[in-house]
């Protein structure tokens, strides 16, 4: 099966999603499973998992509501304030709905850029594996050494990268990136996501602009732990689906068939626990 481990689903509202701006006005409306499931569909992917994109239970219900009314919504990743002191209530309550595979916090806006790493944040992480939850990392390259610190803390809980932590591959620049990339890549509960490269690109970007970038996370995470992304529809900005799904396809090209499968599939359905329907 082909799955697309990242995507977003939204009723747009301008204070809810402030963080859509101006420059993004392509984003400024509803996205919704008809408007996704026509582009899986076109492009062979069989389902896919919802990630959270606004920080509430609110959106987390909601994305839990269309996972249970379509069925090629795989798995949500949500929201739930992992520093409350009540967490383990708010996280059992939540669990109760089995398409809860994962949690996310959009630490790419925290001001300290060491949020990863604070006690009470931590703590928060440190009741998730009791509830069979994963953890989204969605940072910046300057952030990568709080992710190493969070993964080296927490080495039996399962985390995985969204966005190979954006990388400055407009300018070209690749280190510290990539040297904090094979650092984090070391802790073999961290797996990666492919995704989100367009909209870190110069906007007539190639496929060759991203090559530098994906040899680093190919060499330091390997084909098990890898998956793919489209980032649908926050990469509409700067690319159509087909083409998103065309750079990752490819970069693989000559990867054997099975390695591909992986990082097309298998990687998200073991790392989420997904239920595929046919046993897995």
């Amino acid at each position: 099966m082909i799955i697309d481990s990242h995507q977003h689903f939204w009723h747009y509202d301008p204070v809810r999603y402030a963080w859509i701006t101006d420059e993004m006005s392509i984003l400024k409306r509803d996205f919704l499973p008809p408007h996704l499931l026509p582009e899986l569909k076109s492009n062979g992917v069989d389902g896919c998992v919802a990630v959270q994109a606004e920080q509430s239970e609110e959106e987390t219900h909601f994305l839990l509501e269309l996972a249970e009314q379509n069925g090629q919504i795989m798995g949500v990743v949500g929201w739930v304030d992992l520093s409350a002191p009540n967490v383990s209530q708010r996280l059992d309550r939540l669990a109760q709905n089995k398409k809860l595979r994962g949690i996310r916090h959009i630490a790419q806006s925290e001001p300290d850029d060491w949020f990863l790493t604070r006690e009470d944040f931590c703590r928060g992480i440190g009741v998730l594996k009791d509830f069979n939850l994963t953890y989204d990392i969605l940072i910046y390259p300057k952030q990568l050494p709080a992710a190493i610190k969070l993964a080296e803390r927490f080495p039996g809980q399962n985390f995985v990268l969204d966005h190979i932590a954006k990388p400055f591959i407009r300018s070209g620049e690749i280190e510290p990136w990539a040297a904090n990339i094979r650092a984090l890549a070391a802790n073999p509960n961290v797996y990666c996501k492919v995704s989100g490269l367009v909209t870190e690109a110069k906007p007539n970007w190639t496929n060759a602009d991203f090559t530098p970038y994906l040899d680093v996370v190919f060499e330091a995470f390997g084909s098990d732990r890898l998956m793919f992304g489209s980032d649908w529809p926050v990469c509409l900005v700067a690319a159509d689906y087909k083409s998103v799904y065309g750079i990752v396809a490819g970069y693989m090209k000559n990867l054997p068939i099975a390695e591909q499968r992986k990082i097309f599939g298998l990687n998200a359905i073991r790392f989420y626990g997904l239920n595929t329907g046919n046993g897995s």
